[in-house]
């Protein structure tokens, strides 16, 4: 394949990775009073057949679209998002952008530490929404932890601290997203890859 159609293929690639990207942030899994998102499948899925640009640019992706549903489709980033905005948009997205390029960064670097590809694979899988979690939490905590919206949650999760409040924030959600995502971006990821030839 020649450069010229490598490029072509990438750009179709990500694209289409885009797309899903912002259909899955509009339609969350519901279940056992959980809302499970899976919107950093593709991010992780991008990020192992292209490294950390492309888990950067698909992170970046999700991050723009997070921060759109800020203007009404989510009363939680609304509210936040009308309290300070520029917070929202650090909040939002460079949070979601690092989360795609440390996977990438992690798939490459396993990647040329084993023959096999499955350590790669499943870490990066794993990293991606790992990070999410993390780079978000602490964007949030570090720019609204202390206004009244966030305190006044806090004292209903009963959180004593800002860790605790993550940890009650994120809870069960967000560790099934996490499995979730882990879980469904191996095999694709594997699949494609292979697909593909990369």
């Amino acid at each position: 394949m020649s450069t010229n159609q490598k490029k072509i293929q990438k750009l179709t690639v990500l694209s289409v990775l885009a797309a899903i990207t912002a259909i899955v942030a509009f339609i969350p899994l519901k279940t056992l009073g959980l809302e499970i998102t899976f919107t950093m499948i593709p991010v992780a899925v991008g990020a192992i057949l292209y490294g950390p640009s492309g888990g950067a640019v698909l992170g970046g992706v999700f991050g723009v679209i997070s921060f759109l549903q800020c203007l009404g489709y989510s009363p939680f980033g609304a509210t936040l998002l009308g309290i300070n905005p520029l917070l929202m948009v650090i909040v939002c997205i460079p949070t979601r952008i690092l989360a795609g390029f440390l996977a990438g960064v992690i798939y490459k670097a396993l990647r040329k530490s084993f023959k096999s590809d499955i350590p790669a694979l499943l870490s990066a899988s794993l990293a991606a929404p790992v990070f999410n979690t993390l780079f978000f939490m602490a964007a949030l905590v570090l720019s609204f932890y202390n206004t009244d919206t966030i305190q006044t949650l806090a004292e209903k999760l009963g959180a004593a601290n800002p860790f605790m409040f993550v940890v009650l924030f994120v809870g069960i959600n967000g560790l099934v997203e996490i499995i979730c995502g882990f879980v469904v971006a191996f095999p694709c990821a594997k699949a494609l890859s292979k697909y593909l030839k990369l």
